[in-house]
């Protein structure tokens, strides 16, 4: 994955718990990169079973995660399945501590 990646699919409504705010803030780690990189199809440390459903799930709009492990931690970003409208309605950040 590189810069200009093109993003796969909507994110919907980015949120982010707290705590998944504050560890990023304290480890200096940019969020919107994690939201580049999760959208453009770069998944991260997921297995291997985990990143052959993330890309079937861009196809199909069921729901995709992402995740990202630092020294410090993993952080999570998940983009919701589409609705009936067809849109990703949502796309959390969170920790795994958090689900």
């Amino acid at each position: 994955m590189t810069k200009a990646d093109p993003a796969q699919f909507g994110l919907g409504q980015v949120v982010s718990t707290v705590q998944a705010l504050r560890f990023c803030r304290e480890h200096r780690i940019d969020i919107s990169t994690l939201l580049m990189r999760h959208a453009s199809g770069d998944w991260g440390d997921v297995s291997t079973s985990d990143r052959i459903a993330n890309d079937a799930a861009v196809l199909d709009g069921s729901r995709i995660l992402s995740l990202y492990s630092f020294r410090a931690g993993r952080v999570w970003v998940l983009t919701e399945a589409k609705g009936e409208d067809g849109t990703r309605a949502s796309t959390c950040i969170m920790l795994p501590s958090d689900y």
